[in-house]
């Protein structure tokens, strides 16, 4: 058998050992390159060349004309990904983990979380300033229900538009007027290099973040030990706890793009804390819980005061979320 060639070599030398998955918007390809640079200074005996990177044009991507309600929810964001995840075409996957699903598809799993950005909201308007500042009647362009409803239930005279699309394209619809303000994830405009353009970052209490908002999380096949190595030292465990605890409720309150659900887990002093609450899309009805639990103990309480919002709120409230 011939020796193999320089071209043979080069070959062997820059074949991926780890194929990340990802969507291919800007912020999702920015997490991906923060995965890749952690993976590469966690295990300095992987190179540049042989983490690849793979965009994965999703659902939810390919369809912007209609609000994620009427086409299937969240889990649009995350279908061809995990197909590819189960089928081998990539080892890992990286998610924003606020678009998850509560329900992983059988052998997938979160295998990681990072280090949680920023969890708060921040408003970008063309008048230079923070909600409460908005002229009567202002159009605030969101197709979030969760964002929608917190708005209303402060501003009732303000116009809710939807507004879909990656961060650059809300942001230039601002610019040009389409909308007088838009709400987007501090955390993604920070991983784009666009905090600038954040007019007020609003405090948890005027808006309660979406479960698990700034946080990344890694998926790869249960049983694959191999990622499983990759991934332990990329673990965040503060971060993991806490998005533990938010997607506990969530899967409670069987959350979904229908339902208007904040949450946020803080962990101080070696103590849990997780506020939530449900809001009508008009903002006329609204419910909050808060309480706090050892951080092993998350999915407990959050699972505990989903079910506790849901019976306050009777099944009343969740038939008027229905079509």
């Amino acid at each position: 058998m011939a020796s193999p060639g320089r071209a043979d070599y080069k070959r062997l030398m820059t074949t991926p050992r780890i194929r990340i998955g990802t969507r291919g918007s800007p912020l999702a390809l920015a997490q991906a390159r923060e995965v890749k640079a952690r993976l590469l200074a966690a295990h300095g005996e992987l190179s540049e060349g042989e983490i690849a990177l793979e965009a994965i044009r999703t659902s939810g991507d390919r369809i912007q004309d209609r609000k994620l309600a009427e086409i299937g929810g969240k889990g649009l964001f995350t279908k061809e990904i995990e197909e590819a995840l189960l089928a081998g075409t990539i080892d890992l996957a990286v998610h924003s983990m606020k678009d998850m699903p509560t329900v992983l598809p059988d052998g997938l799993g979160i295998r990681a979380v990072l280090p949680r950005e920023d969890p708060r909201d921040g408003l970008i308007s063309r008048h230079g300033a923070g909600l409460d500042e908005l002229p009567p009647g202002a159009v605030v362009g969101s197709s979030s229900l969760r964002r929608q409803a917190q708005i209303l239930a402060r501003r009732s005279d303000l116009r809710i538009e939807p507004l879909r699309g990656n961060v650059e394209t809300r942001l230039r619809k601002v610019a040009e007027g389409e909308v007088s303000a838009t709400l987007l994830a501090l955390a993604g405009l920070k991983r784009l290099g666009l905090a600038d353009r954040v007019t007020a970052v609003l405090p948890v209490e005027v808006m309660l973040p979406a479960p698990a908002q700034g946080a990344i999380g890694i998926e790869a096949r249960l049983g694959d030990e191999r990622a499983a190595r990759w991934l332990a030292p990329l673990d965040h465990a503060p971060s993991a706890a806490c998005v533990v605890a938010e997607r506990a409720l969530l899967a409670a309150l069987d959350g979904s793009c229908r339902t208007p659900i904040g949450a946020l887990a803080e962990i101080a002093e070696d103590r849990l804390r997780l506020r939530a609450m449900i809001v009508q899309p008009d903002g006329t009805r609204m419910f909050q819980v808060e309480a706090g639990c050892a951080p092993t103990e998350g999915a407990r309480l959050g699972y505990e005061l989903g079910e506790g919002l849901r019976a306050e709120a009777g099944d009343d409230f969740f038939a008027s979320l229905m079509p």
